[in-house]
């Protein structure tokens, strides 16, 4: 018989499956083994990033404060200009403030404060018939001495809660200084009658707010003005010098410096001159035209630009615009506003 080369028959292998139970071994089995849980990953982030806080303008000086530290009503005062008067209390701290004639070719002031309120202001005096104009856009309190009654009556019948001198409601918030002679020695606790009316509620902005001097319209499209002379008569001629370390026009008075009583020299980083008719109605009491339109000169940061104002009226707010009809932009701070009557004058220093 022959043979296969190799030798022997070839082998073959076979594949045996066994069945699980086959597995068995002296009786004992394989165990099963569960699968550990998956471990539950939770991120982490740690941030660097501070959010910029909230912050808002102040209504009627256009600096950026934190959000609702700003809703304080503002107090307006008829403030003294006479020589005895001087100088006055809290008038450096003013947002906004108006001189206007009276009679005799004197002058007063509407002075207006809500961003810095001062503990005491003053000494104020009486009413006249061109304040509720000039008060009304603001709404809040007005703080006052007196009056005729005509005046009187018609500065109650405004939005602005009247506070006057010698009614029950200001005995404790009204006083007279031995500072002062009288009539010139009415002095308000400010900020003790502001809080007394938190409930009126914060002004409107009233003027058009650049970002910084740099970018408000007189600073940056003006005439270089060095000096500003106003005249209101032959008794009050205040003019103001531009001081580029502080950064405003300071004030002087019939040649000499104005100070406020905390020593220092009134400036104002905003200076409005504007050109205003005199109305004669009351005789020998003045009122200046509020309601109306004009020509005007604003000046900023050491440059002036030629203006036009309008008031559309009693409530409205004073109205800026430039040659070209463009609203012109005052720069953040505080802002004067000299009610030049038509007899009067302006005259721009380069």
């Amino acid at each position: 018989m022959r043979t296969r080369p190799g030798g022997g028959a070839r082998r073959r292998a076979a594949l045996i499956v066994l069945p699980v139970s086959a597995l068995l071994l002296g009786g004992c089995a394989i165990e099963r083994v569960e699968a550990a849980p998956a471990p539950v990953l939770t991120p982490t982030y740690t941030s660097t990033f501070a959010p910029a806080p909230v912050t808002e303008l102040t209504p009627l000086r256009g600096t950026s404060v934190a959000a609702g530290t700003a809703a304080n009503p503002s107090i307006a005062a008829k403030v003294d200009n006479h020589e005895e008067a001087r100088p006055q209390y809290g008038l450096d701290r003013a947002d906004v403030v108006f001189e206007e004639l009276v009679e005799g070719g004197l002058t007063r002031y509407v002075a207006v404060w809500q961003s810095d309120v001062p503990e005491l202001i003053g000494p104020v005096r009486s009413i006249r018939p061109m304040d509720p104009d000039i008060i009304s856009p603001f709404g809040g309190i007005v703080a006052y001495s007196g009056g005729q009654e005509i005046f009187v009556d018609m500065m109650r019948d405004t939005v602005v809660y009247n506070a006057i001198h010698g009614n029950s409601d200001t005995d404790e918030t009204f006083f007279r200084t031995d500072e002062k002679d009288s009539p010139h020695d009415v002095v308000v606790k400010a900020q003790e009658v502001v809080a007394q009316h938190a409930d009126l509620g914060r002004p409107a902005q009233q003027f058009a707010w650049s970002l910084d001097v740099a970018s408000a319209t007189a600073a940056k499209e003006g005439t270089p003005t060095s000096r500003i002379d106003t005249t209101f008569s032959s008794s009050r001629f205040p003019h103001w010098q531009w001081d580029a370390a502080r950064g405003q026009y300071l004030r002087f008075q019939e040649g000499e410096p104005d100070f406020d009583s905390a020593g220092v020299q009134l400036g104002a980083t905003n200076l409005v001159a504007m050109r205003v008719a005199i109305d004669d109605t009351y005789g020998y009491v003045p009122k200046t035209v509020m309601v109306g339109s004009g020509e005007a000169w604003i000046s900023t940061g050491g440059g002036t630009v030629h203006a036009t104002w309008s008031k559309a009226d009693r409530g409205a707010p004073i109205r800026l615009v430039d040659d070209r009809g463009v609203v012109v932009r005052l720069a953040p701070g505080n802002t004067w506003i000299e009610l030049i009557p038509d007899s009067g004058a302006v005259t721009l220093t380069p």
